[in-house]
């Protein structure tokens, strides 16, 4: 088993500087936020902790290629490391604290690049959580003060609590009328939206959430942290891991129930 400890323990590094430097301009009255080609926002914090978690890979890990949100992909190898500087940028300029810093490092293999180290940290909320292939998950405030992530075993829709992130992408593609009746079948729903969802699966609080359009940025890290739970993260097509555009994770007992009403064609 590979020993992806000094991986970690730089992600932590990465982490700690970026929350450092989002924190400082979280709720500013002066912070500056534009629109990009998508429509979506990035604010000038984004940029300036994705150019942060660069310059610190490039000086550490100088063959490693890296991918963030704001800056695009450089470098090439089998090593990559995927960095999405906010996610929950809306939130991030409404002043509302549930946004986080996702970091993974990702590696070639014969199904193509998977994550096998991720950092998932939220400042505003006061956590952090964090997996490394074949080591575990964990939550806490650092790598010697934490605890053990494990998945609920909820094994009856009927008593599971789903989290999502709005209703208008599943509209979009079509897919609402299956998203609805999921709802009706599960004991609680919540609207948590981005990152927090699939930790709260990784936890055990929130059995299962899905996200009907994603990037890779916004998957690579969570993912790891759910499977490393014991949990299951696919695509909508039941890929396994971060690739498919979209996403749903679950405990794995209810993994085949989610993924069959977000299939189900509309009417």
């Amino acid at each position: 088993m590979a020993d992806y400890h000094d991986d970690l323990r730089l992600a932590h590094d990465l982490a700690d500087a970026a929350d450092a430097a989002t924190m400082d301009r979280f709720k500013a009255l002066d912070l500056k936020v534009e629109t990009k080609p998508d429509m979506t926002p990035v604010s000038e914090a984004d940029k300036a902790a994705e150019e942060l978690i660069r310059g610190r890979v490039q000086r550490a890990r100088p063959g490693d290629a890296i991918l963030g949100e704001e800056y695009g992909v450089e470098g090439t190898g089998p090593r990559r490391w995927v960095v999405d500087p906010i996610d929950g940028t809306k939130n991030y300029v409404r002043g509302v604290p549930v946004w986080a810093t996702l970091i993974s490092l990702m590696e070639a293999g014969p199904d193509g690049f998977q994550p096998v180290v991720g950092v998932v940290s939220a400042p505003a909320l006061g956590r952090r959580w964090w997996a490394a292939k074949g080591h575990g998950a964990y939550t806490g405030r650092s790598l010697t003060s934490a605890t053990r992530l494990r998945v609920s075993r909820v094994a009856d829709l009927a008593d599971a609590s789903f989290a999502y992130s709005s209703l208008s992408g599943w509209e979009e593609q079509g897919r609402l009328d299956g998203f609805l009746d999921l709802t009706r079948a599960c004991w609680r729903t919540r609207g948590y939206g981005d990152f927090w969802p699939y930790m709260m699966v990784a936890e055990g609080s929130v059995d299962i959430c899905a996200e009907p359009e994603l990037s890779l940025w916004d998957m690579a890290a969570t993912a790891i942290v759910v499977q490393e739970a014991g949990g299951t993260f696919t695509g909508l097509d039941g890929r396994p891991g971060p690739h498919s555009g979209n996403a749903a994770a679950s405990n794995g007992l209810l993994h085949e129930e989610l993924l069959g009403y977000l299939n189900q064609p509309n009417g």
